[in-house]
């Protein structure tokens, strides 16, 4: 048995520990559950903005080959997913679409902007292995949208679902061409929110709509019903009324292939679970989530890379198949925001853009993603004591991986056992351990 335990305060980060008592404690136990398997995991990556290709761009060529290792290399994250935006989002330079008007032929669709900081950050990234890509948008064309504006909500005119849908096809089609596959693709961004950046608001049976009536068949036309398309990409309490919603819509099981969530509304890993079992061929996907600085402003690197390590672990402990950090690359200020939503990253540029800073995040996601391995199987787990936080895994070499949190001021001593053997682990204040057996 190996363990790697990151404790800040020791100065810790993805230490090797080997030397353990063997032994058991009935009274202290985590239980690993070999025979007892759940979901498949899909992976874990973040997303290629605009923001961080810019970013990305600006770093020095040796620091910007030791950013894609330290992301998507094997002694790095081995990221093996991403996301990008259709359109312009907040963390972009500005509001931007491929089409600038109602006249201008869907042949027009222009994706030069992508192909300037997008595509190559995309193209360098995959250098280290292959990369499934999940595609969302913020809002549709100002032109095809009810206020007439990308930003400050709206809704997506009738009259041009279909042409809206074909104009997402196209965007899977030209990075196509380009050489970049499209694996996924959600409806909308965030469908209830109007922010006063890119956003579009969505009903949960639009969405049903839209998915099963013009987007998935449009994708079928088109030869690409392999690329699977997910409703809500939003916030978790409110996930299950939404995917109620939108199957309830005739021909929508077809089409829809899984729910996608963001973490800002709270924890409400139940509404995951309901949402599992009410839909067990429908995959959940964790897709966004991030330390805002509106937010958490003040909150220390401890607290932040907490909020990781805890919400990884309740996501995927009640049914996520994959997860999605947002931005791969900020500033020293925490953009480009075109509207000043500010936020973290694992990983921050210097005020100069001579080198970059790995976050304690970046450590507390390497727990996960280092680890577990594309197509491993989630194992269920029994903790004596509420306060330590754990999920295992199953990796396709047959290999156990056991991850575990500990966010309280003391450190905490237990027998870990997988019916087979057993050993004593500590498991230190405010640290988070991964076990491999």
């Amino acid at each position: 048995m190996k363990a790697y335990v990151t404790n800040d305060a020791k100065k810790q980060y993805w230490s090797e520990m080997t030397d353990f008592e063997k032994g058991e404690n009935a009274m202290q136990t985590v239980r690993i559950y070999r025979d007892c398997k759940f979901q498949t995991i899909r992976g874990f990556g973040g997303a290629f903005t605009q923001s961080s290709g810019i970013n990305v761009s600006k770093l020095p060529e040796s620091k910007r080959k030791q950013f894609f290792r330290d992301y998507f290399g094997k002694d790095g994250l081995n990221y093996n997913l991403g996301r990008v935006h259709i359109n312009s989002c907040d963390f972009s330079t500005g509001d931007y679409a491929y089409l600038k008007d109602a006249s201008e032929p869907l042949s027009a669709f222009d994706l030069s902007v992508d192909d300037e900081y997008i595509l190559p950050m995309l193209k360098e990234a995959s250098e280290h292995g292959g990369i499934e890509l999940l595609a969302s948008p913020w809002s549709p064309p100002a032109y095809m949208k009810t206020n007439g504006d990308m930003k400050n909500g709206g809704q997506l005119k009738r009259e041009f679902y279909g042409d809206w849908a074909a104009y997402m096809v196209k965007f899977v089609q030209e990075y196509k061409k380009r050489g970049v596959n499209i694996s996924m693709i959600s409806v909308q961004n965030e469908p209830a929110a109007v922010q006063t950046w890119e956003s579009c608001i969505y009903s949960a049976e639009e969405e049903g709509t839209f998915a099963a009536s013009f987007l998935g068949p449009a994708l079928e036309a088109a030869g690409l019903s392999d690329v699977k398309i997910f409703v809500w990409d939003h916030n978790k309490e409110i996930l299950f009324d939404r995917a109620c919603g939108a199957m309830s819509v005739p021909g929508a099981d077809k089409y829809i292939g899984g729910f996608a969530f963001h973490w800002y509304t709270g924890d409400h890993f139940d509404a995951i679970r309901l949402t599992q079992d009410r839909f067990p061929s429908k995959e959940l996907i964790f897709t966004e989530g991030c330390v805002e600085y509106s937010r958490f402003a003040d909150s220390n690197e401890v607290r932040k890379a907490e909020m990781y390590g805890h919400d990884m672990l309740g996501n995927l402990a009640s049914g996520a198949t994959g997860i999605l950090d947002w931005n791969l690359l900020l500033d020293a200020k925490g953009g480009i925001n075109h509207v000043g939503n500010f936020c973290a990253a694992p990983i921050m540029c210097n005020d100069d853009f001579t080198d970059y800073e790995k976050r304690l995040s970046y450590y507390y996601i390497g727990h996960f993603s280092k680890f577990v391995k594309k197509g491993a199987r989630r194992l269920a787990t029994s903790v004596y004591r509420s306060d330590i936080e754990s999920t295992a895994f199953e990796n396709p070499d047959g290999s156990v991986v056991c991850v575990l949190l500990n966010r309280t001021q003391n450190d905490i001593r237990f027998a870990l056992t997988d019916g087979k053997e057993s050993h004593y682990v500590t498991l230190p204040a405010h640290s988070i351990m991964t076990v491999e057996m």
